[in-house]
């Protein structure tokens, strides 16, 4: 592509506003070449250059957004001992099924509600936001403790608590992209790490606290946990652009003109079907397949999640070096081989394995397409729109996932590898999609780019 031809709709995802920020990221070098400053600068020109990738209060917007992560998806990979918990006790009377629906619904809300948090934070009410996500989890984990009836247990955590992840989520991923650029890989998985810290220590609490002092005051000390840590972020985060002069929609149409874009989002639905299975049902598997003891079979929820802690931080590393986009497929096809090998899982060893490195790849899964759509998105100040409308094909695809598989997985017979298989073909579907996104885009993929001999060419 000629650096003075005019820009095609298609040349969309090239990260133009990132080009007068210096150096860059080596996962979007080629395509910054590709796009070149035909045109006159944007006003705020000079504050895209000024991105820190580093300093004292950058580092801080990351342990704030880790901290978000730690109250949004660490409470919702959390549900695995609940789902456990209510199935032998509380909601017994229900089926798997039925009570899946309760955190895949509040695991829905985290992303989908992006669509709506995303534009809030492009228009400068960040602050705002923040302080509604993290009233409606202390809230919702407050009246999640009083529940007794399925109805109860489904507003209280599915619907409420969903809702306050939800202002959390895409903020916290688009205040850290704008601070970074050649760290960026890097700092969006320390950031997601603390979704893998959370779903390690929510779990373990609760498991501990519940058969001594009760189901509702064990769900009250998770509640006082996240009102400590939610009150750090409120007070540390601070966003770096001002909001833009032009307001943004909910939605925009010109994300659907790019089709690498369009074809990640896809792949986004795809993965977040099968993803989360396992986190649902490893607990019961333990249980019912395997026989393990209760306090043990814990435990490898709290396994699978402490892997994924590695999980979201080092392949955070490699990307930054190879592009996030080709280490995203390689941990995304790896993760369904993962699951295809659930079959030949007969002991406790096999399962320790299973869940390390499930736990791993899948963290690389949460973590990387954050960074994958910073490349994609045309403009800094759209970061949370893009995003938001993105992981809305995420919420969706995770909002129907664990109730199929519900419907699939026979508990009463301990029967779980049809479930699981169902986890990896929609997995493996994801990265043959991802892989189709770095072949209409030939910068994101080394590999590519030594068979076809691509450096600079985008397919129009």
């Amino acid at each position: 592509m000629s650096t003075t031809e005019p820009k095609s709709s298609s040349d969309e995802f090239e990260p133009k506003t990132l080009e007068a920020g210096g150096e860059q990221s080596p996962a979007m070098v080629d395509d910054a070449e590709v796009a070149a400053p035909t045109a006159a600068p944007a006003p705020a020109a000079s504050q895209q250059s000024q991105i820190p990738n580093g300093g004292l209060q950058a580092w801080l917007q990351v342990l704030g957004a880790h901290l978000l992560f730690f109250n949004s998806w660490g409470i919702v990979n959390t549900f695995g001992a609940f789902q456990a918990y209510y199935e032998s006790d509380l909601l017994s009377h229900e089926s798997s099924s039925n009570i899946s629906w309760i955190g895949t619904f509040q695991g829905f809300l985290l992303i989908a509600i992006g669509s709506v948090t995303g534009p809030v934070f492009d228009l400068g009410y960040f602050r705002s936001t923040l302080s509604v996500g993290a009233f409606l989890i202390v809230f919702g984990l407050m009246m999640t403790s009083l529940g007794t009836e399925y109805y109860q247990i489904f507003l209280a955590q599915g619907l409420c608590v969903g809702l306050g992840t939800g202002c959390l989520f895409l903020p916290s991923v688009a205040i850290v992209a704008t601070y970074f650029s050649t760290k960026r890989a890097l700092a969006m998985g320390i950031t997601a790490a603390g979704g893998s810290i959370g779903s390690v220590i929510y779990p373990i609490v609760f498991r501990k606290l519940q058969p001594q002092i009760g189901f509702p005051w064990a769900t009250r000390v998770l509640g006082f946990i996240a009102l400590f840590t939610l009150t750090i972020s409120v007070l540390l985060m601070k966003p770096r652009l001002p909001p833009p002069s032009k307001t943004h929609s909910l939605f925009d149409s010109a994300a659907f003109k790019s089709m690498p874009y369009v074809i990640f989002s896809i792949g986004l639905f795809l993965a977040f079907i099968g993803l989360y299975i396992p986190f649902f049902y490893i607990v019961l598997a333990g249980e019912r397949r395997y026989d393990l003891p209760e306090d043990l079979s814990n435990y490898m929820l709290s396994v699978l999640n402490a892997a994924s802690v590695f999980g979201r931080i080092i392949p955070g590393l490699l990307a930054d070096k190879s592009g996030s986009l080709e280490i995203l497929t390689y941990c995304t096809i790896s993760a369904a081989i993962m699951s295809f090998c659930w079959a030949a899982v007969h002991n406790l060893g096999g399962l320790v394995v299973y869940c390390l490195f499930y736990g791993f790849l899948s963290g690389a899964v949460v973590s990387l397409p954050t960074t994958v759509v910073a490349g994609l998105v045309p403009e800094l100040r759209l970061m949370g729109t893009w995003m938001g409308m993105s992981f809305s094909f995420a919420g969706l695809g995770l909002l129907i996932g664990n109730p199929i598989a519900g419907t699939i997985i026979n508990v009463a017979e301990n029967k779980f590898t049809g479930g699981f298989f169902f986890s990896a073909s929609t997995v493996i579907a994801a990265g043959v999609i991802f892989v189709g996104v770095g072949i209409y885009r030939p910068a994101s993929f080394n590999w590519w780019k030594k068979v076809t001999g691509t450096q600079r060419e985008v397919q129009q």
